[in-house]
């Protein structure tokens, strides 16, 4: 009697698999078509991670901060974390249900994030407020070209991102106000 071999895996069966795994095969399903959820997947990702490492900044900020002003800028990290923490929140759920699998693992968020590296130890409250100022800045170049992406492929997304984009700003006004 004659073995069965085991079945070769080659390169296009790996390759075939990787093309099955980006279409919409998971356990939730979107309505929208392939590459419109492949582009608006990406933006929905970019954007996670940099609004979760927003959030990782002003908590570092906010344990670190001292100075004249320490305890008005404290406060008002605290209300930027957790606006950045429900943004998170809502651009991982839209994700969800567009059928893309979000990813907000530390290593991804460390590997992915374009917000500038806040520096360990103690900050002046004036060195803080000029770092939150530039991240902001950081994060709404990011989503304003988001919302660009978006235009044609999920304007629901693209209303989120919008929605964002407008408190963010609001923010990074009222965080250089204490500037000028």
């Amino acid at each position: 009697m004659a073995q069965k071999s085991a079945p070769k895996t080659t390169k296009k069966t790996a390759a075939t698999k990787k093309s099955a795994a980006s279409k919409n095969t998971g356990p939730i399903t979107g309505p929208l078509g392939d590459a419109d959820r492949e582009i608006t997947g990406e933006v929905l990702q970019d954007t996670l991670l940099d609004l979760i490492d927003l959030h990782l900044v002003a908590k570092q900020a906010h344990w670190n901060v001292v100075g004249r002003f320490f305890r008005d800028v404290h406060l008002q990290l605290d209300e930027l974390v957790t606006a950045a923490r429900g943004y998170a929140d809502d651009v991982a759920e839209r994700s969800v249900a567009i059928g893309v699998s979000p990813d907000g693992r530390a290593a991804t968020v460390a590997k992915g994030s374009g917000i500038p590296d806040f520096p360990a130890d103690w900050r002046t409250d004036k060195q803080v407020i000029e770092s939150i100022v530039d991240a902001l800045a950081e994060v709404i170049t990011r989503l304003r070209k988001r919302i660009d992406e978006t235009d044609k492929t999920d304007l629901v997304s693209q209303d989120l991102l919008i929605a964002i984009a407008s408190d963010l700003e609001k923010s990074h006004w009222m965080w250089q106000a204490q500037l000028a």
